[in-house]
Order: C-alpha cells, then structure tokens, then sequence
C-alpha cells in the first residue's frame, strides 16, 4: 500500500542505512497483509483474532479487527503484532457481534501509521462498509487524484481508501452492485474482504494473483488468504475463491458473482516459494511438499561435493530437507535461530552492529567444523544477510560453503504486493554469478532453473503449463500492464508518490 509522506522520509535516509542498521527482515521479501473473516457465528471477533494470528506471517507491523452487532460496527485497531493485542478477553469484548473482519499489515515504504491500519471503514448512504485488502492498486495514485480532484477527502495514504470512495460515489441502489463498480475501476493485485450490515464479500482480482479460500466453521462461512488460519480454529477448507469471482455471504447462504470476462489464472508463484505457511494448501498442493521438492530439483541440478546440508533457517528447512533426500547428504541443524529477536534492535556503535545478524543465527559449531557445507536458504534478494551467514559458517571452522538457493535468481521488481526493492537493487539483477558469489564469499553458488521450480510444482516445465504462474520477479513476464491510464509506470508512480 503506498505511503508517499513515508516513502519520502525513506528516501532522505543514507543509501547504506539497511545494512548499518541490523534489521532480521531487511534482506526478506515481504507480502503486505492477510485477511480474514467471519460471518454469523456468535464469537466471531475472537475467531478472527485467531485467524490473524495464523497469518502473522505475512504482516507483523499492526492488525485490525471490525465487527457488526446488528446495530453498530466496532474496530480496534494496534500496531505490532497480534498476540500482542488481541489476546485479552477485554479487547475482544470490544467487538461483539456474529460478523468479523481483520487485516494483518506489512507496509512496503516508510513506518505504518495507525491511520493506514486496515480493515478501513466508511458510513455510506446505503450503510456502513470496512474493508481488508491484500495486494496493490497499480493504478491507485491516478484514481486517487482523479477523486481529490472530483472532491474526495482522503483520511489515509493506502490505496485500499480508493476503494471505500469508488464505493461511495456509484449511483448503483445496491451495496454490492456499488463494490463490483469499484472494482471494474480497480486494476492491480488483490484480495478483498468487506463487511457491510448484512453481508460479508470476498473478491479476488481477474488473475487470481492474491489467494483467498472459502472455509466454514459450525455452518457459518469464512474468508482468509490461507487455509493454516482455517485449522486455528478448526474450520472445514470448501476451496478457493476463483480468478475474478465476488462472493457475497449472508444468513442465506453463499452467492457466487462473475462480474469479469473469463481469463487464465496466473497466482503468484511466491505462495509456494516463500510466503505461504509451509503447513498450508496452496492450488491444492502442500506447500511444505512443493518446497521439499524444490530442493530436490535443485540437488539433481547443481549438487557439489559435501559434508553436510544445512539450512538457513526457517524458510530453507523444506527445501534442504528435499536436497539431502535427493543427494544423500546428511541433514543438520548447522544454524541455530533465536525466535525471540524483535523487529529492530538499537545498536549504538559499528562494532555492534556488525554483530546484528547473531542476533537471529548462531552457527551451531559441533555440526559445521572441519566439513563442506551447503547451505539452503529459500531465495537471495540484497545478499546482505547471505554475506554474513557465509561468514558465520568460516568462522566456526567450516572447509568449504557453498550456497544453494531454492528458487530462480529474482531479476525484476514486483508491483502486486509483494516488498521487492526497485530493480537496481536486486542483486541478481545487478551481477552476474560469479560477481554475486565473490560477494557473499562463498566456494560456489548456484539457483534453482525455473523449469526446476515448475517441475517442483508438478508440471513437466515452465512450457508445459498455460497460463503461467505470476512469475515475473523470475521471468518479467509480468501479467498485467504496468502502465496505467496516465502512461505512467508502477516506479514512475512511486517516485511521484514520494515527491507528493
């Protein structure tokens, strides 16, 4: 969700401030949020908190929840994470009703502010109205001026606001006639939970780029971005909302809508590579099987003599398990994380924060000494983290290093909601092979193919499959346009966005 007064207070730090700064999640790449829902049943506030705790994984910067008594909408709304805030039954109490709604948030520039924490809310005419939103508007900033222009007040900087306003300005008698206007104007990545005073949507773009599954509890139906957050709470997996479908949930049932002409499916291929928790049901394939094929695939491809395979972890765990079944070298815990490091640390001095990363990783010694070891990490976006884990496995007295990536080098940006850096700051984009191997000091360095990841997910290659996933941080086979209809570029339109 774009910030232009954060991005721009981004923009005026140093270059180097990622890496002088020890931040555990600078080097990641970063979904924006998930959401989740629920419709008619009597604890409902308490399920989606439940539910958003399945899903911190794809945002820990704050959560919301809004909920309906029937008469009133109430929302609490924090920054930080959900167990945090959501754990106590006073909070919850402060959400009553049988209908819930919650958004964990990541925000991709600048610090989120309370104001930009989603589900947002608005009082129409036809009732009220909040909304969950995960992805990205490509096409948000023009909309948002043509709105101000027509005389909107904006309240937030998330593009999600554009939503409640195109809602709010359609001449349609219907609250649900209204949301599928908006989204005719919408154009981007996204998957949509609102709640309104009788019903509960859920909306996924005409690619299907952002997931949302479809999931019931007691007769009463759920919306959220993974399955991992239906088995919180016990809940039946139905499946997955389709490509370009509205589903509109009320007392009576579930009504399916296809507001949009048919198109191929292209979900985003990061689902499996890294976002989706590893327990979770993606296309209606384990994620945690997909990635230990992944490292499989990439043992057949470019295996080097070793000792030991040891992954970087959590998110190299599947993959290296995949590679040493494949190759028939020993799996170890070689790496040892500490889960209790924060968000940032504050580290007055160089010295410290050259020692930022033992922060999260300690090298386990007894496994790494004396041996040629591969490490298996999930993907390698700045080489900042890769650099110092390299180091780390020399330190404690390993013979040889050797990194092993268990997905395609990542060449382009993403503008569907996904926190990639602009492309000048993507390693793989940047330097060859060789040039990024000397960088991260390691013996040798190799990817996954893209066909390996294909076949990973059960098809013979990338060929063999049409549609494509959304695989353009691999490819640049990116599936929409990315110009929108002022002419400008997603990059053009942040850099006016930190400008504004």
């Amino acid at each position: 969700m774009s910030e232009p007064s954060m991005a721009r207070a981004d923009a005026q730090r140093a270059p180097d401030a990622v890496e002088d700064v020890f931040d555990p999640y600078a080097d990641r790449l970063r979904e924006e949020c998930g959401v989740f829902g629920v419709f008619g049943h009597p604890d409902a506030a308490a399920l989606t908190a439940l539910g958003l705790h399945a899903l911190q994984h794809r945002g820990q910067e704050a959560a919301g929840i809004v909920s309906f008594d029937g008469g009133r909408f109430h929302a609490e709304k924090r920054l930080g994470l959900v167990g945090d805030h959501f754990s106590d039954a006073k909070t919850i109490g402060r959400l009553p009703g049988r209908a819930a709604i919650g958004h964990n948030r990541y925000s991709t520039t600048g610090e989120t502010i309370l104001r930009n924490v989603q589900p947002l809310f608005a009082e129409l005419d036809a009732g009220g109205l909040a909304v969950a939103h995960n992805g990205n508007l490509t096409n948000a900033l023009t909309l948002r001026r043509e709105l101000v222009k027509a005389g909107a007040i904006c309240q937030s900087t998330s593009d999600t606001e554009v939503i409640l306003h195109l809602v709010a300005q359609s001449r349609r008698p219907r609250i649900v006639d209204r949301f599928v206007n908006a989204l005719r104007e919408i154009e981007g990545a996204y998957a949509l939970v609102a709640l309104t005073t009788k019903k509960m949507i859920g909306a996924r773009d005409p690619l299907g780029i952002r997931p949302l599954i479809l999931g019931e509890l007691d007769g009463c139906h759920i919306l959220t971005s993974e399955t991992c957050a239906l088995d919180i709470i016990g809940a039946k997996y139905i499946r997955d909302i389709d490509n370009g479908e509205v589903v509109v949930i009320t007392d009576e049932g579930v009504q399916s809508l296809r507001p949009f002409p048919p198109q191929p499916m292209r979900p985003c291929v990061f689902e499996f590579v890294y976002f989706a928790r590893p327990d979770s049901v993606v296309q209606g394939q384990s994620v945690y099987e997909v990635r230990k094929r992944m490292g499989m695939e990439l043992a057949r491809e470019s295996m080097p003599d070793a000792d030991v395979v040891v992954p970087v972890p959590d998110s190299g765990v599947p993959a290296a398990i995949g590679l040493s079944r494949e190759s028939g070298v020993p799996f170890e815990l070689g790496i040892i994380r500490n889960h209790y490091v924060g968000r940032t640390f504050i580290q007055p001095t160089q010295g410290v924060r050259e020692l930022g990363v033992r922060m999260k990783h300690s090298a386990n010694r007894s496994q790494i000494e004396g041996k040629r070891v591969v490490l298996v990490d999930d993907s390698l976006v700045r080489g900042t983290t890769s650099k110092k884990i390299v180091k780390m496995m020399y330190d404690a007295g390993a013979k040889e290093v050797h990194f092993r990536l268990a997905c395609p080098p990542i060449l382009y940006s993403d503008y569907y909601g996904i926190d990639t850096p602009e492309r000048e700051k993507l390693l793989a984009a940047t330097h060859t092979l060789e040039q990024m191997r000397e960088l991260i000091g390691a013996d040798s360095l190799a990817f996954l193919s893209v066909d390996g990841l294909y076949r990973a997910m059960g098809y013979d290659g990338r060929d063999d499959l049409r549609p494509q996933f959304a695989d353009h941080c691999f490819t640049g086979d990116y599936p929409t346009l990315l110009t929108d209809r002022s002419g400008e570029t997603p990059r053009q339109l942040s850099l006016i966005a930190e400008a504004s």
